[in-house]
């Protein structure tokens, strides 16, 4: 039995021990593409508690996002067309959409917000 108790607590230890060397490891960010700018989308606090904000760019959803959650991501410098609508789709409302001309180095945040029912994207200072 003190054998078996023995193996438990080796094998406890070895698990433990990948556990914490696993936390532990940085993990390396990607690299910022070059000619590239930094736009980001935030929901604002009172978005709506069973709405996920579903973030568009050049007609492709680039994700889902849900409170406290935002879209944080490199686009190449050019023209686009940055589209913010609710999920599950509330009827009437229009999405938010901005067109910026990203430029390389430079960033872009903007705010989803509600304005008459309609959603809007607020360009933050």
């Amino acid at each position: 039995m003190k054998r078996y108790g023995l193996i438990i607590c080796i094998v406890s230890l070895a698990c433990a021990g990948l556990i914490s060397t696993g936390c532990a490891t940085n993990q390396a960010t990607a690299p910022i593409p070059a000619n590239s700018g930094h736009v980001v989308v935030t929901r604002v606090a009172n978005f709506g508690e069973n709405l996920g904000l579903v973030v568009s760019v050049d007609g492709k959803d680039v994700g889902s996002f849900s409170e406290g959650r935002s879209y944080s991501g490199y686009l190449p410098a050019g023209q686009h067309v940055i589209t913010a609508r609710a999920d599950p789709h509330q009827p009437g409302a229009r999405p938010g959409k901005k067109t910026v001309t990203v430029k390389a180095g430079q960033t872009y945040s903007y705010t989803a917000a509600w304005s008459g029912g309609n959603l809007v994207l607020v360009r933050n200072p």
